[in-house]
């Protein structure tokens, strides 16, 4: 007899065998094997009961319906074979809610007959799982209910809402109680970019000279008064109230080129000389949020890759679990920071005592450690760079350096400023102006030896060349050169965008989901076309401001961010054991005396205007409206009557779209286009104009005009113009009528092969040949018109490629699969990226980038397929299952 160990994924799983002896099975259950199902998945009987509507009865204690989903079903019944042979069964599943979750779920599915043990750990090391064994607890129901309390909310709240927003919006978005919180986070700076007005501001630097050395020094103030810089003005372009009240002068350019002109060659006087010493700590060890900031900042790593990144890490045994809000450290991680320290900088690197931080944010846990290197003593990045591919490495390389840094001493050093004086003679009315420079030494770099953080970019922060200017020995009433002097002008910049390190800072700061929930928002808001990334920033999208809109207006506390972090508190509560799910979801459902409930709330909105909610005002007469088929602008007249209307072109960012922008697009690609004159054959005007798919060619049809059928007569419906992209080579301002008309001619007939017509067409993926159901790129949108019948022979000759193919190559080899034992290679299909070791083939899922996906990544999406057996296409029946029961402690 054996005793199976069940874990979530295939990886975890081998990483945990190489730890255990022959006595043990460890299994995977990959991931979740139930969930509350569609409610049209429900059986037929279940449809008009009481779990028809959420798959959740309101009505008795928020009782849930699981299902097994089908794609599971054939992996519990291999764990239930597997349990059969088993005298115990040790639950092994991560030790957060989720992973307790799903413990507990293999628990009711499975019904053990055997002793259960629940088994934890938050890194996979021999000490570790030696400990887990030695320690096993029972099933944690408190952490149960808190995630299926959350569970049942997000059903809720998505599946109230998000019908609300399909009617009066699209189809296919979707409400969250965190994700569209975080959009509004992403509109609402949006939008004070969109209000922000630019105020102009000039300053001016001088180049200092003392015998060989020289410094830059900026002034900062004439005749007294400071001279106003970029912090200084509000968001409408005036100085602010505090600055004017302390007689802050701007700069302007007139003044700043005649200071540029006296300053230059002339003299200052050090009229003071002020030095401070400088200390800086280090800062704390990783959590989820700080290392998902830090992963963006300095490896440009997006929130969702290094939570999969840390997660290969983590399940291969190279660190602690990657899901955490405490920044504690193990006695054991102290002492293997504080050796390695020892060996790698000096014993002087060292701080006397060790360092203990305490976690800041709201609604920390406190429940694990911080994230750090595995095992009670730490492997060097160079220790572990050929078992790890590029992305694993840089990530380990940089828990590692912060984990050292922070039990290593302060930086000292010191920072000195100097203020001269330069004689004005009355220019810009004023005798003297006030030039300042500073600058730091560090004496002792401490733990900059190891690591420093970075931060994110600060709206009016100090340039990197003022903190590292080199200043001379310098004292009072010394005089100096003027080698040089240089005026610049400058603009007030609007709050910078969101990048995923901000937002998750912000969500944090303001208690906004927890550390497991921030990868996986943003990727919603991503995937649901909320926001789009221009580099790093998060832009979001006009349908993100309806959305956002809609919510604020007519279920404004579902995106208040107080009320969402007061909801993450209940839930928090639960987890603690203070409070009980279904009291807290009665209460979110129905309400309060102080709190409306969200029950009945989207039924009694009455009539929205869905015009009105899809629709901002620019300003002149243009207004912004979110249609069908994307967002266009609407010109209207003074008595409310449509003049011009044209696509906003995709990549113009909403606080882009100022007045003048709009009438430049309307200009350019108004409804009514450029008329470029009448097709002789059938009288028609010929159009070109821009779309939000670029430049087309497109034709007016006559009122009154009608369709005829295939038979030749009247058609109901009414005739559509024919339409045609534009070249690339072509400009819709230059294009000519001849061109238009041979682009609407297409498919051209090149003619004939093998009994067939032999046709050349531009299509989304560019210019190619068709014969029958067989097809050939073109290498040029210009061979269409001049490909030639032998040619085109010459081209169907060749194999047929795929489009764009030049090799059939293997984009990358992923090593051996543990289960076929063959090789895995990851290749480029028509569909998209996949996994293939020859018998079974995966495709890569929406969060796999190809890029840095991994050996074990890639078994582990080969172990799914395998999972859900040969593809069928079944009649789609309603799902069997069971509610939730009562949770009890595994014995």
């Amino acid at each position: 007899m054996t005793k199976l160990v069940i874990v979530e994924s295939p990886a975890k799983g081998r990483t945990i065998s190489g730890y255990l002896g022959g006595d043990y099975d460890v299994e995977a259950s990959v991931g979740h094997i139930r969930d509350l199902p569609q409610p049209s998945e429900l059986p037929a009987d279940m449809k008009k009961g009481p779990y028809g509507r959420f798959a959740v009865d309101v009505d008795n204690g928020f009782d849930p319906y699981y299902v097994v989903a089908p794609e599971k079903k054939k992996k519990v019944a291999e764990l239930r074979k597997k349990l059969k042979e088993a005298d115990e069964l040790l639950l092994a599943t991560d030790e957060d809610r989720e992973g307790e979750a799903i413990a507990w779920h293999l628990y009711e599915v499975l019904k053990p007959k055997v002793p259960v043990k629940r088994m934890v750990f938050h890194e996979i090391t021999q000490e570790a799982i030696s400990r887990a064994l030695d320690n096993p607890r029972e099933l944690d129901t408190q952490l149960v209910d808190a995630q299926e309390s959350r569970r049942i909310l997000d059903r809720l709240v998505g599946y109230e809402v998000s019908p609300l927003l399909w009617r009066k919006i699209a189809p296919g978005l979707s409400a969250g109680r965190v994700q569209s919180v975080a959009t509004r986070l992403v509109v609402d700076r949006e939008r004070e970019r969109m209000a922000f007005v630019a105020a102009s501001y000039w300053d001016v630097t001088a180049l200092m000279v003392k015998a060989s050395e020289t410094f830059s020094a900026k002034l900062v103030g004439l005749d007294g008064a400071r001279i106003a810089t970029g912090r200084d003005f509000d968001d409408k372009g005036q100085l602010k109230t505090k600055a004017v009240k302390a007689g802050i002068r701007t700069l302007n350019e007139a003044d700043a080129h005649a200071i540029e002109e006296v300053a230059a060659s002339n003299q200052a006087t050090v009229t003071s000389v002020e030095t401070k010493p400088y200390k800086r700590r280090p800062a704390p060890p990783f959590t989820t949020s700080t290392l998902q900031q830090e992963a963006s900042r300095k490896l440009r790593m997006s929130a969702r890759d290094t939570m999969r990144t840390a997660q290969g890490l983590y399940e291969n045994g190279f660190i602690t679990y990657m899901r955490t809000d405490s920044v504690n450290l193990s006695e054991q991680a102290v002492a293997a920071a504080r050796t390695q320290i020892k060996e790698l900088y000096g014993a002087a690197s060292l701080t006397d005592k060790p360092r203990h931080y305490a976690t800041k944010s709201k609604g920390a846990q406190e429940a694990h450690e911080a994230i750090r290197p595995a095992g009670d003593h730490f492997r060097t990045p160079s220790q572990v760079r050929g078992q790890l591919n590029g992305a694993q490495f840089k990530l380990y390389e940089l828990i590692w350096k912060r984990t050292i840094a922070c039990q290593m001493a302060d930086a000292v050093g010191k920072t000195a400023t100097v203020k001269l004086s330069v004689p004005l003679a009355g220019v810009a009315s004023s005798q003297a102006g006030e030039f300042s420079a500073s600058g730091t030494v560090i004496t002792f770099p401490g733990f900059l030896a190891a690591y420093e953080e970075s931060q994110d970019a600060k709206r009016y922060g100090s340039s990197e060349k003022e903190g590292q200017n080199r200043l001379p020995d310098l004292s009072e009433g010394e005089v100096l050169s003027v080698a040089e002097a240089s005026a610049e002008g400058h603009e007030t910049q609007p709050p910078p965008r969101y990048t995923e390190a901000s937002l998750v800072k912000t969500m944090e700061d303001l208690g906004i989901g927890r550390p497991s929930t921030y990868a996986a928002t943003i990727s919603t808001i991503s995937d649901r076309g909320y926001v789009e990334h221009r580099g790093q920033a998060l832009v979001p999208t006009w349908v993100a401001f309806s959305v956002t809109r809609l919510l604020e207006e007519n279920l404004p506390h579902l995106v208040d961010y107080d009320f969402t972090a007061h909801m993450e508190n209940e839930l928090d509560s639960i987890a603690a054991g203070n409070e009980e799910g279904p009291v807290y979801l009665e209460r979110f459902w129905r309400g309060n005396d102080s709190t409306p409930g969200l029950e009945g709330q989207v039924e009694s909105l009455g009539d929205i205007d869905a015009r009105a909610v899809n629709s901002i005002a620019l300003g002149g007469g243009i207004t912004l409206r979110v249609g069908r088929y994307g967002p266009y602008l609407q010109e209207t007249g003074p008595d409310g009557e449509e003049l011009r209307r044209a696509s906003v072109p995709e990549g113009v960012a909403p606080d882009e779209l100022t007045v003048d922008k709009a009438k430049e697009i309307l200009e350019k690609g108004s409804a009514q286009g450029r008329e470029l004159g009448v097709d002789p054959e059938t009288n028609h005007v010929i159009l070109a104009k821009v779309g939000r798919f670029g430049p087309y060619i497109t034709e007016e049809i006559p009122e009154g005009e009608v369709a005829l059928t295939p038979t030749g007569r009247p058609s109901k419906r009414k005739p559509k113009p024919r339409t045609a992209s534009l070249f690339s080579t072509m400009d819709p301002e230059t294009v000519t009528l001849e061109q238009a008309l041979s682009l609407l001619s297409l498919p051209r007939t090149v003619g004939q092969l093998d009994g067939e017509d032999v046709l050349a067409a531009n299509g989304r993926y560019g210019p190619y040949l068709k014969k029958g159901s067989d097809s050939r790129s073109l290498t040029s949108e210009e061979q269409i018109f001049s490909i030639t019948v032998e040619e085109a022979k010459a081209l169907f000759d060749q194999p047929k490629q795929r489009r764009g193919a030049t090799t059939k190559e293997p984009l990358k080899e992923l090593g051996v699969d543990p289960v076929s034992e063959k090789t895995v290679l990851l290749k480029d299909g028509r569909f998209g990226p996949y996994v293939t070791d020859g018998t079974v083939n995966a495709s890569l899922k929406r969060d796999d980038d190809p890029n840095m996906i991994t050996n074990e990544r890639a078994y582990e999406l080969l172990a799914e397929r395998r999972a859900k057996g040969p593809a069928k296409k079944p009649k789609r029946k309603a799902a069997k299952g069971k509610t939730s029961s009562s949770k009890k402690k595994a014995k």
